[in-house]
């Protein structure tokens, strides 16, 4: 989606909340927050397929804006702190979008804001999105520690216990943990834990935000963990299968995946596919700038193959088209 579509999609989210600026506050209630919410649900379509950006992160901000606003008009304490919850999770959103992107301290600020308002809220399930953005957060800041102490706070939360889908989700991120600390035992029993509580989960309605997670993103999260503890094969064998599950939509998820199966197969020195692989994310993305978090994971693979390769003409192809679609 280019940058004029992305706008009118967002702006036609924003028109369905507009606040009236003339004439007496009116009341606010359900039909309120329902129409919000259906904003937020077209932010998290937008991001599925082009990542996260500035925009959507702009657009999340207003969101987010619109829903305190109508809060101070709110017709019952009910209302207010479901308004409440919907800033929370607009603004847990343009902080997932700032992760995408690796805008880490940026990202920081709107967690701490959303976790403020998902307080105000009393909201389990946004507090648990949080703490699981909190682990993907210190991961990408090499914070491993951190990362399994915030994945473990999002296990703790009410909503855990109440529906084995954000368990399991609670579990595999603590598992990604886990294998960037070199603790292969740990990571495996945690995805041992997670894969436990997913055949656990029923069918329901979720918010729009976790519609990524399930068996799809449990073998991609798989494939993570294993490749990491120095599982290769393992590791290509989840991203098959992720690969064969997730969503067309869900396109840059299946960027992500293919560019992990491709640190996979390089891993056990398969060079020539693992490039063809590699390239493969690109294609996916046509059209769309690349999102920070997938340009972290094409320059590891990019530095593995100098590695492990780096007299191999298809390496050195690789590499021209690497820097040209990078740029």
């Amino acid at each position: 989606m280019d940058r004029r579509k992305f706008l009118t999609a967002a702006g036609g989210a924003s028109a369905a909340v507009a606040i009236p600026t003339t004439g007496s506050p009116p009341a606010v209630g359900t039909s309120d927050v329902i129409r919000l919410r259906n904003g937020l649900d077209a932010l998290m379509a937008l991001d599925d397929t082009q990542g996260g950006h500035e925009d959507l992160e702009r657009a999340a901000l207003a969101g987010a804006a619109e829903a305190l606003a109508k809060q101070k008009l709110g017709a019952t304490q009910r209302i207010r702190q479901r308004l409440y919850a919907v800033a929370a999770d607009y603004t847990a959103t343009a902080a997932w979008s700032a992760l995408d992107a690796r805008r880490c301290n940026q990202a920081q600020v709107l967690l701490g804001q959303a976790q403020y308002l998902a307080g105000m809220a009393r909201d389990p399930v946004v507090e648990m999105r949080i703490w699981n953005s909190y682990a993907m957060l210190a991961h990408q800041r090499g914070q491993y520690g951190e990362a399994v102490d915030s994945a473990q706070a999002a296990q703790a939360t009410t909503i855990t216990r109440r529906d084995p889908l954000f368990a399991s989700l609670a579990h595999a991120r603590t598992a990604i943990g886990h294998s960037n600390l070199g603790d292969r035992q740990s990571a495996l029993r945690s995805l041992g834990y997670a894969q436990e509580a997913l055949s656990k989960a029923e069918a329901r309605p979720r918010p729009s935000w976790v519609a990524f997670y399930g068996p799809a993103e449990l073998a991609a999260i798989t494939s993570i963990v294993r490749d990491r503890i120095g599982d290769p094969a393992e590791a290509e064998a989840a991203s098959h299968k992720a690969l064969a599950t997730i969503p067309q939509e869900f396109r840059r998820n299946r960027a992500l995946a293919t560019g992990r199966l491709a640190l996979a197969q390089l891993h056990q020195r398969d060079v020539d596919q693992a490039c063809s692989t590699a390239s493969t994310a690109f294609q996916l993305m046509a059209g769309h700038p690349i999102p920070g978090r997938m340009r972290s994971l094409l320059g590891d693979f990019y530095r593995d193959l100098t590695t492990l390769g780096p007299d191999a003409r298809v390496a050195r192809e690789w590499g021209d088209r690497y820097r040209s679609e990078w740029s």
